[in-house]
C-alpha cells in the first residue's frame, strides 16, 4: 500500500534571486513564549527551486517541501501570491 505524504507548504517573501534556478525565501513564523506567553516573530530562510526566472526579489510566494535537490535545497516555489 502506498504511503500518503502530506507536503509542507509555507508562505514567504523572496530575498535573493541571484542564483540560477534557486531563490532564497524568508518565512516569518509567530511563536508564543512558553512561560511569559508573549508572541514574537521568528524568521528563517529557505532555498527553493524554480525552473524559470519569473520570480523577483520582494515577491510573496508559496513554497512546498520536496525531495532534496542539493545540500540545502528542499523546497520548490509553487505559486506567486
Amino acid at each position: 500500500m502506498d504511503k500518503i505524504v502530506k507536503k509542507q507548504q509555507l508562505i514567504g517573501i523572496i530575498v535573493s534571486d541571484k542564483m540560477q534556478k534557486t531563490v532564497v525565501v524568508k518565512v516569518d513564523m509567530r511563536k508564543r513564549h512558553p512561560k511569559y506567553h508573549k508572541a514574537y516573530t521568528v524568521s528563517k530562510k529557505f532555498k527553493a527551486h524554480v525552473e524559470t526566472g519569473e520570480y523577483k526579489v520582494g515577491d510573496k510566494v508559496v513554497i512546498e517541501s520536496i525531495r532534496p535537490i542539493s545540500k540545502d535545497k528542499r523546497f520548490k516555489v509553487i505559486s506567486k501570491i
